[in-house]
C-alpha cells in the first residue's frame, strides 16, 4: 500500500508534503487532478466524518465566483468539487483508508508507514 498525494498543482504545501515522504524514503504516488480528476466517491472517502466543507479551499480566487458558497447539501458540494478541482484544499494525502487534507506531518507520523 502506497501513499497517494492528490493535488491540482505543486504549490508550497504540496512540495512540503512530497519532501516529507522523500526524506523518510516513503514511496508515494502523485496524482495531478488537472489530468486525472478525483471522483465524488473518492472525495466522500477523504472527507470522512469531517464533511464536504472541510475539502473546500475558500481562499481560492474562483471560490466567490463559483456556486459553492450557495450550496448547502453535501451531494451538491461533492459534485461541484469533482467538477472544479481548483476549489479543493491541497494536498489530499491518502494511505489506505486514512486521509488528510493539507500539510499534516503530525498525523502522517502516526500512520506507521514503512519505506
Amino acid at each position: 500500500m502506497n501513499v497517494i498525494i492528490y493535488a491540482l498543482k505543486r504549490g508550497f504545501d504540496v512540495q512540503k508534503a512530497e519532501r516529507y515522504f522523500k526524506e523518510r524514503n516513503i514511496p508515494y504516488q502523485y496524482v495531478d487532478l488537472g489530468k486525472r480528476p478525483i471522483g465524488q466517491r473518492e472525495l466522500r472517502a477523504v472527507a470522512g466524518g469531517a464533511g464536504a466543507r472541510s475539502l473546500v479551499y475558500e481562499s481560492a480566487p474562483s471560490y466567490r465566483e463559483s456556486t459553492l458558497p450557495y450550496i448547502s447539501g453535501e451531494d451538491g458540494i461533492f459534485a461541484a468539487l469533482a467538477e472544479r478541482p481548483s476549489l479543493l484544499k491541497a494536498p489530499i494525502v491518502r494511505f489506505g483508508p486514512k486521509s488528510t487534507v493539507g500539510y499534516r506531518p503530525d498525523v502522517w507520523d502516526g500512520w506507521a508507514i514503512k519505506g
